[in-house]
């Protein structure tokens, strides 16, 4: 067994593929229009899914927001460099929301990103 991919339910799709595209880098690697559902499904990722888990972005139709409540964490990326990848999405035009630094109770260094829904995006840089 293995992780194959999350789902979110976006409310734009494409300010959401941006961000996941041009601020964060991962590459758009299907999408596919079901009209008689009326939703969109859009695959990202930073390797091919047979190699990787990705992320599966779900555009219903018509719906413009979501409650995101109080169970969900966040999706963690590692990185070689917080504090760089934190600047990068700034110039990108994306939004930091916790700033490059060490966990409150360990010595990992951490950030946190937001998408355009609101999901958390944690950096987590390579230790040594």
């Amino acid at each position: 067994m293995r992780i194959l991919h999350t789902m979110l339910r976006v409310g734009d799709l494409e300010k959401s593929l941006a961000f996941y595209t041009e601020v964060l880098g991962m590459k758009l690697l299907r999408r596919h229009d079901y009209p008689e559902g009326k939703f969109t499904l859009a695959f990202v990722g930073y390797e091919d899914e047979a190699r990787s888990a990705v992320i599966e972005l779900t555009h219903n139709w018509g719906v413009e927001k979501y409650e995101l409540g109080n169970a969900y964490g966040h999706i963690a990326i590692e990185v070689d460099d917080a504090a760089q990848a934190c600047e990068l999405v700034k110039q990108r035009g994306g939004k930091v929301v916790r700033e490059a630094g060490q966990m409150k109770h360990g010595s990992t260094v951490i950030a946190f990103v937001e998408d355009p829904d609101g999901y958390k995006i944690e950096f987590i840089q390579k230790r040594g």
